[in-house]
């Protein structure tokens, strides 16, 4: 079990119906890892994994489509945290299955706001599960399949086993535009070593694009009309902090709601360290990384992924920041 000190760590199952969300849990709750797990689904009552951490709570189903919805499940996640931690020497970590949660991201800021939660537990993966197969299909349909992809650290392409070899590069291709950052792994029925989706760090500032540095040498944007799309943006000059910090929290004041991730690695001038950023919405962190390395190229790479962002303006001001 976690010593008190360690924070405990969560990790959210998101993705579109019928993807294998749950055959996923069902692994990892099975699997024969020796680690015990405390499970919130979406209507936030809690399952006990061998019945011994069932915590009294009503439950509730709620309407998603409420605009205060953040709210809301914020509260609510935050009480059965909260219990949660009364007993937290009865488990390794928290698994949140968010079923009929279209939108990832109320989960995700908790692990921003709330002081508390933040002391005691820390975000380690947003894993999105997708449906090789329909993915296609839906995703011109449903906007809610394009947004759990963009909220994704790590992407499940499951049931790899249904469709052939150039379909299954098609949806990997498509899936790059709308996420070039996230981790992929292919799968039938989740089949997948616990270790790539468990414990990665992968929401962690400490590791943002460590695993993947060079994602953005593939990066290749393309015209379309989708509802969630990304872009990167570089530069080889080094970036002033007096006008880069103040214009970041500019472009999170005014496009906030429109944008659901965010991540990136600065190279400030007269800085030897790298500072990298990320966000959720409207919640933006930034610290200090490791040093630059000797032989490393010092490149500012900042991506943003949101619904119809207006990519000019911003890239207009973050030209303007260059030192």
């Amino acid at each position: 079990m976690q010593p008190a000190s360690v924070p405990t760590p969560v990790t959210v199952l998101t993705g579109y119906l019928g993807a294998g969300k749950t055959t996923l849990l069902n692994r990892i709750l099975t699997d024969n890892h020796g680690k015990k797990y405390a499970v919130i689904v979406n209507e936030f009552g809690e399952v006990g994994i061998d019945n011994d951490l069932i915590v009294d709570v009503d439950e509730e189903i709620f309407e998603m489509n409420n605009g205060c919805i953040c709210c809301t499940v914020r509260g609510d996640l935050i009480r059965i945290i909260e219990s949660l931690m009364r007993r937290r020497d009865r488990f390794d970590a928290i698994l949140i299955e968010t079923t009929g949660l279209a939108d990832p991201a109320p989960v995700a800021q908790t692990f921003f706001v709330d002081e508390d939660v933040r002391s005691k537990t820390k975000l380690d993966a947003i894993v999105t599960v997708v449906d090789a197969k329909h993915l296609l299909g839906e995703i011109e349909q449903a906007h809610e399949a394009q947004e759990q992809l963009a909220f994704a650290d790590t992407i499940l392409l499951n049931k790899t086993d249904l469709v052939s070899p150039e379909e299954l590069t098609q949806v990997e291709t498509r899936i790059r535009r709308i996420n070039p950052t996230a981790t992929i792994h292919r799968t039938q029925r989740c089949d997948i070593a616990l270790e790539k989706v468990l414990g990665r760090g992968a929401f962690d500032l400490d590791r943002i694009l460590e695993v993947e540095p060079d994602f953005l040498d593939e990066f290749h944007e393309h015209e379309h009309d989708d509802h969630v799309s990304s872009f990167a943006l570089v530069s080889k000059d080094p970036v002033d902090p007096n006008k880069f910090l103040p214009w970041l929290s500019s472009i999170v004041q005014n496009f906030g709601m429109e944008i659901l991730r965010m991540k990136g690695i600065i190279a400030f001038k007269d800085d030897d360290d790298r500072f990298v950023v990320q966000a959720v919405h409207m919640l933006l962190e930034g610290d200090h990384q490791r040093a630059w390395k000797a032989d490393e190229e010092r490149v500012t790479r900042l991506v943003l992924i949101g619904r119809n962002l207006p990519k000019e303006i911003i890239e207009q001001g973050f030209n303007a920041c260059r030192a």
